[in-house]
């Protein structure tokens, strides 16, 4: 094929909209896929949030006590949530090498609150193995629903992990093993942050484990997903308390996508697990302090805290062009008697939106939100509603193949 046809079939697979999904080669031979998305988001807050977090809902950070962050109601404009990503495909006597390079705008940790570099995925495969930064196996990416609201459901296992993963089976059945890197958050900050102990390092001897095995059918899919990790906190204060101690901490996870009538979609998923918070979209600390008065030489041990999560939502294309989608997220922590009073305890999310597509890769929508924070127990509740307008245009350009 010439250069001219080849430019002219890339225009008319953009024009419809397509893209290639990765790990689906489109035809043999080197490929490079260019592709992302250019979104301007802006809204208004009829309540209050960390200022870090003023373009998302992540209901963690509303206010612990009343006004901590000023008078409410904020109109905010972000381009944070705008992608930029590279795929590749090279053939090799071994086998297809396929590699993914994606960023956004999001900053995380120490650059919360900022417009900066973000990596979402480093990652490469070939064959049954893949090693990088990638969605843990512990997730289900298919529950993520289609939201303006881009830090999701608090309670949906979200997390990109650096791995080393082996896929043994993949298709209609899957299975996923991988061993990732311990001591890690979703949110990107220190992982001493989520260990509720003063004065102690945290120490991960162990890479955590994660797996899940899936079943497609014509209906949808259903995953199974387990996780387990070891934690460790050593007491380096020079008095006579020993804090050190340690927690095995585990996960199960059950996540579905089922089909209804003619385009309506389930996307559901309930997580259960102690010392897994960092694992979760938006979340408590993973080790609570508890009371041990039998024992002088340590009045307070950690504790891998228990915690349980619901998603549920539901997408209806109401047509060609317009489409809604509905949902809730709940999420509880089980504290223990040592914690803060002003520690999170629970989580409530809905959100209902409108989106429009005039033309593919085009889509304009509005979006309202809620979210409650209730505390473990000083009976200060916060909530938080929103309302958010969006402006996304997407592109994919493909070079190479046959």
């Amino acid at each position: 094929m010439s250069v001219k046809p080849r430019l002219l079939l890339t225009a008319a697979l953009l024009a419809a909209g397509s893209s290639v999904a990765f790990g689906q080669a489109p035809a043999p031979g080197p490929r490079l896929e260019i592709y992302g998305y250019v979104q301007a988001d802006m809204g208004y807050d009829f309540d209050q949030i960390n200022p870090d977090w003023f373009d998302v809902l992540r209901v963690s950070q509303l206010p612990t006590y009343e006004n901590q962050y000023g008078e409410d109601g904020r109109t905010w404009a972000s381009v944070r949530n705008s992608r930029l990503g590279v795929r590749s495909w090279t053939p090799t006597r071994l086998g297809e090498i396929k590699t993914i390079f994606e960023f956004d705008l999001f900053g995380t940790g120490v650059d919360a609150g900022q417009t900066t570099f973000h990596l979402r995925h480093f990652w490469g495969e070939l064959g049954d193995f893949g090693i990088g930064q990638y969605n843990t196996p512990f997730m289900d990416i298919d529950v993520f629903p289609n939201l303006l609201e881009i830090w999701g459901p608090p309670a949906m296992v979200g997390f990109r992990n650096v791995q080393i993963r082996w896929m043994p089976l993949r298709g209609k059945d899957e299975i996923f093993i991988a061993l990732e890197r311990p001591g890690a958050s979703a949110d990107g900050g220190a992982y001493a942050d989520h260990v509720a102990l003063q004065n102690v390092k945290i120490r991960t001897p162990l890479p955590d484990l994660s797996a899940h095995y899936r079943r497609t059918n014509s209906w949808g899919h259903v995953q199974v997903s387990g996780i387990l990790r070891k934690i460790r906190w050593d007491d380096l204060n020079d008095d006579p308390y020993d804090l050190s101690g340690s927690a095995t901490a585990w996960g199960l996870h059950l996540s579905t996508n089922v089909k209804v009538g003619a385009g309506d979609l389930i996307r559901a998923s309930v997580a259960y697990g102690e010392g897994i918070q960092s694992y979760f979209t938006d979340s408590a600390v993973d080790v609570g302090i508890q009371l041990n008065p039998g024992d002088p030489s340590r009045p307070v041990v950690g504790k891998a805290l228990p915690i349980l999560g619901f998603v549920g939502y539901y997408e209806h294309p109401w047509n060609g062009k317009f489409s809604t989608v509905v949902g809730y997220s709940y999420e509880y922590t089980w504290n223990t008697d040592g914690q803060a009073p002003s520690s999170l305890k629970r989580i409530d999310y809905a959100t209902a939106n409108l989106l429009f597509t005039p033309v593919p890769g085009v889509m304009i929508g509005s979006e309202l939100q809620w979210g409650r924070r209730e505390s473990f127990t000083d009976e200060f509740t916060a909530t938080d509603t929103r309302i958010q307008f969006t402006f996304k245009y997407n592109f994919s350009w493909m070079l190479g193949g046959a």
